[in-house]
């Protein structure tokens, strides 16, 4: 039976232009129950083999909408024998990619029974779209006759829909369809586990009456044309809303207009926004702005702590302020901690490992049994009336405190794909063995015989880069980078490349690593180990010995490195005097023209930057950490690291030049002047200008910090500069103008990632652009604009959730290591705060708060540079070195925190309840009532250092 299916649509013109399509129906397409004598049974499109099981009752038939929102429960294996309906798959692969790429891995495993009936192609289950009704309406008629169509095709089977729109369930009921609610179904089988599993809705939430009789918490949001309208005549601003980590009731809005970062104070001014959330934001008036503050409270205990008590009006430091009005795009997703053994009943509080997020209310009837299990929950809602989100729990991961739960737990928490590369993905590797073709060869330069040599750390196996150096004819250099041929193995969009689109990057943890290429890629035939052919995508320099590029190319290439050596082995042959082997000549030359090239690059306004990195010693057999050590930095880390930079700097010029639309590149903006007023305030207090006006100003101020009788002072203010910067990121070249693709840090107009394919899919989507650009291989027809600038959006997210978990793996093992130590350090002050002191130590490269004892009167001064006793006995300034003293608080297992109490100087003799106590030793003398106001003792809520 062929039907007409018209519809009009809009061009990019503008034109309007009225679609005809044909459509198909029949009457041979297969129920799908292996009880069904009547079907013809065969694959037609949009269906999958027969496996609805013979021995039950009943089948399930759900709605759009409890997909969408129950994704949770239905991948629960106890849930089988369940009809998708075309008409269903299709919204909800229309409303949410992420939960149809879920569902149908449901339906793709044939053990779940689930089966997708093509209902819009079945004579009788195919319904035309009445006059007047909208496309919803029609839908859930839809889902209506297919369930009333398997009632009466299977007679001795029930088929029931599913769902919790109660005007669909008052039309089923009318038509005698069977029908249900998720929560009415999963009760009726008495099997508790799955009820916690199920999403908040208002069907199956028992307050809604109540909410009705209660006073709202927070401001209504706006809706979606009201955010609209105000986004356009400028009375609201949109951004990307960020807790602070520090204090609960205090964020800001990150925006990409003038007004960059916006502060939020008070629950009620952030308005139900979480982290991560697109919000809209209008600014307070002038005369209600404020400062941020300048307290640490990191516990919210309680509902009633909605609003700052005494907000910081400072005229020194006062920012633009504002409040969130409507919510443009949430960013919920699954979250790890604990429940909160202070609640009672079914409904109860979660505590989220992350401290920026609230906690949750979820409803489980397991809680005695959950205690001190670290759980995955996931937020389902959160209206004005409350003042936490309601959410349901998802899945257990195990006791708090155990070291494979608690890096399971950092894997879900930055969202880190975590599982085994499938069938279809493995299926998409060459065969074994390999071997190289002369198809191969012919568009390649062969390079075996150059000495070719690698530098890594030790222990590297996913070997990206290469490097050669030789001397021409002519006085010249040769260099050449060469760098791993990933692309030529994974081929554009296919399911390996879609799979290494989704990872974005290798994820490296303290002790695993989580691939973005299957290990027959990443650590074999990609890898540039020596002594065997590899596939190479290379550049190529001819350098004068002044370091200039007098000529550039770039060329597929075979390669067969001569050494495979660590950065020590590297260095040690070059000190050596007595190796001038062939190898060694080559570094000797790579290393003097990366001396000059290092050289030009600052003197054109290249940042040195630092970060207090430390690397733990691991015991062989349990791996935990049993010593810390500094990284150590060797000339042949600068050699590799300035021909890596060479190679993205030419290469982000040459896609450029031939796709000036569509060249993926990276930029690091130029940070505005308030990031560092209070680094510039603290410097000019102690004598040392910070000059913002360009980067070389800046690199030349860094360079003048000098402190003769402590050499690491000027490593503490280039962590701290850091801190300042902007965070570099992937962009599409035809987003922005050519004077916005600049690098600030490296000095550099334009640049790009090229070198790390096999690790980073930001580079290979380089490779294919440099390929398409020298004409050795044609760019994909789906390629341009808007593709790279989707790509660049799923790259930047996955960069910057690998740099967080490695981040939460450093803290993780950091606990451990101080696991039932108490070790004595020097620390800097690098933050006065009104109850607290950030410091950090050189030696185990964290930073932490240290907090004051309770009752103890100080003043600080209205620049924050310095707190001190009245009598001026005490004195703490900026940067002023300490001795500390640093264990583990284990008071709640399910956050433990570095506990740092000061050693040198001692605290000032404070009066408290319990009469004298002197604070040097940091013993605690408060009560429990005291600590919850204060939110810690000496000890801080302390982190390894941000790297960058």
């Amino acid at each position: 039976m062929l039907k007409s299916k018209a519809f009009v649509k809009k061009k990019r013109s503008g034109n309007v232009v009225k679609v005809v399509r044909e459509h198909y129906l029949r009457d041979d397409i297969a129920c799908g129950s292996k009880s069904c004598n009547s079907c013809v049974h065969f694959n037609v499109q949009g269906s999958t083999p027969t496996q609805l099981s013979v021995d039950v009752d009943q089948y399930l038939l759900l709605d759009t909408n409890v997909i969408l929102h129950q994704i949770d429960f239905l991948e629960n294996s106890d849930i089988k024998n369940v009809v998708i309906l075309q008409t269903v798959l299709e919204e909800v692969k229309n409303r949410s990619l992420h939960i149809y790429k879920r569902i149908r891995e449901i339906i793709a495993d044939k053990l779940r029974l689930f089966f997708v009936f093509a209902n819009e192609h079945h004579r009788e289950t195919f319904v035309d779209r009445l006059d007047q009704e909208s496309p919803n309406d029609r839908n859930d008629r839809a889902i209506r006759i297919s369930t009333k169509w398997y009632n009466n095709h299977l007679p001795h089977k029930k088929t029931i829909l599913v769902t919790n729109d109660k005007a669909s369930m008052d039309k089923a009921v009318q038509e005698n369809i069977p029908v249900t609610t998720i929560q009415n179904y999963v009760e009726s089988l008495n099997i508790p586990a799955l009820l916690d599993l199920l999403a908040v809705s208002p069907e199956n939430d028992q307050t809604i009456e109540q909410k009705g009789k209660r006073t709202p918490v927070y401001d209504d949001h706006k809706t979606g044309l009201e955010i609209k309208e105000g986004l356009q005549n400028g009375t609201l601003t949109q951004g990307v809303f960020h807790a602070n980590r520090d204090n609960f009731l205090e964020g800001c809005v990150i925006t990409d207009g003038k007004l960059e970062e916006v502060l939020l104070q008070g629950k009620r001014n952030m308005n139900r926004a979480i982290e991560g959330d697109v919000v809209a934001i209008q600014l307070l008036p002038e005369e209600e702005w404020v400062a941020p503050l300048n307290t640490v409270l990191i516990d919210d205990d309680g509902e009633q702590k909605n609003e700052v008590a005494k907000p910081n009006t400072s005229a020194f430091s006062r920012r633009i302020t504002a409040k969130v009005v409507g919510i443009i795009k949430r960013n919920w997703k699954l979250y790890t901690g604990v429940l909160d053994t202070n609640s009672s009943g079914p409904r109860v509080l979660f505590i989220s490992t992350d401290r920026k997020i609230p906690r949750i209310r979820i409803t489980t009837r397991r809680a005695k049994e959950l205690v001190g299990k670290r759980i995955v929950v996931s937020i389902d809602s959160w209206d004005k009336f409350s003042g936490y989100p309601d959410g349901h729990l998802v899945k257990e991961l195990g006791a708090v405190g155990d070291r494979e739960t608690e890096s399971l737990s950092l894997l879900v928490d930055y969202d880190i794909p975590n599982y085994s590369f499938s069938e279809t993905v493995l299926a998409c590797l060459p065969t074994l063995p390999w071997t190289i073709t002369q198809t191969d060869l012919s568009h390649r330069q062969d390079f075996r015989s150059t000495c070719i040599v690698s530098i890594d750390p030790p222990g590297c196996t996913d070997i990206d880069d290469a490097l050669h150096a030789k001397v021409l004819p002519n006085g010249n250099f040769e260099v050449g980078v060469h760098i791993a041929d990933v692309s030529h193995f994974v081929k554009d969009d296919t399911a390996l490349d879609l799979e290494a689109a989704l990872r974005g990057n290798t994820v490296y943890l303290i002790d695993r690593r989580i691939d973005m290429l299957p290990k027959l890629l990443g650590t074999d035939l990609c890898s540039l180990m020596s002594n065997v052919d590899r596939f190479a995508f290379s550049v190529i320099w001819e350098l004068s010995p002044e370091a200039e590029i007098i000529t550039v190319r770039f060329t597929k290439s075979i390669i067969k490195s001569r050494a495979s050596l660590t950065y020590a082995e590297a260095q040690m042959r070059i000190d050596d005097k007595n190796m001038n082997d062939e190898i060694t000549a080559g570094l000797r030359h790579l290393l003097a023209i990366s001396k000059t090239l290092r050289k030009k690059r600052f003197e054109n306004g290249a940042l040195m930057l630092a970060s207090p990195e430390v690397k733990f010693v691991r015991d062989e057999n349990t791996q935990d950490p049993i010593d810390l050590e500094m990284y150590e930095q060797r000339e042949t880390n600068a050699l590799v690291e300035e021909f890596m930079l060479l190679a993205n700097i030419s290469v982000a010029s040459k896609i450029f030049e031939k796709f000036p639309q569509m060249a993926l590149l990276r930029r690091h903006p130029i940070p505005t002047v308030a990031r560092f007023d209070n680094l510039k305030l603290s410097l000019a207090k102690i004598g040392y200008p910070l000059l913002l006006d360009s980067s070389k100003h800046l690199s030349d101020s860094l360079d003048k910090i000098d402190n003769p009788s402590d050499p690491y002072f000027n490593k503490l203010i280039r962590i701290l500069t850091t801190r300042c910067m902007t965070q570099a990121v992937y962009f599409s070249s035809g987003t922005l103008p050519y004077n916005e693709f600049s690098h600030y840090g490296l000095a550099s107009p334009i640049y790009t990632h090229f070198t790390s394919p096999i690790r980073r899919y930001a580079d290979l989507i380089v490779h294919r652009l440099l390929a398409a650009a020298i004409s050795i291989n044609p760019l994909p027809s789906f390629y341009d604009k808007n593709k790279i600038v989707s790509i660049c959006q799923g790259i930047n997210h996955r960069h910057r959730m690998a740099q967080a978990a490695s981040r939460a793996s450093v803290e993780l093992f950091t606990y451990i290591f101080f696991k039932n130590k108490n070790e004595a350090t020097d620390a800097y002050i690098t933050r006065i705060r009104e109850n607290a002191l950030t410091v950090i130590s050189p030696k185990f490269g964290l930073e932490g708060n240290l907090f004051f004892p309770d009752g103890l009167k100080l003043q600080m001064e209205d620049d924050g540079q310095e707190i001190s006793s009245t009598d001026k006995l005490f004195v703490i300034k900026m940067f002023q070195k300490v001795r500390v003293s640093i264990s583990v608080d284990n008071s709640k297992p399910h956050r433990p925190k570095l506990k740092i109490d000061l050693i040198s100087p001692t605290f000032p003799l404070v009066s408290t309840d319990h009469g004298l106590s002197n604070g040097t030793s940091g013993v605690n003398t408060t009560t429990p009532a005291q600590k919850k106001k204060r939110r810690g003792d000496l000890s801080s809520s302390s982190r390894p250092a941000k790297r960058h």
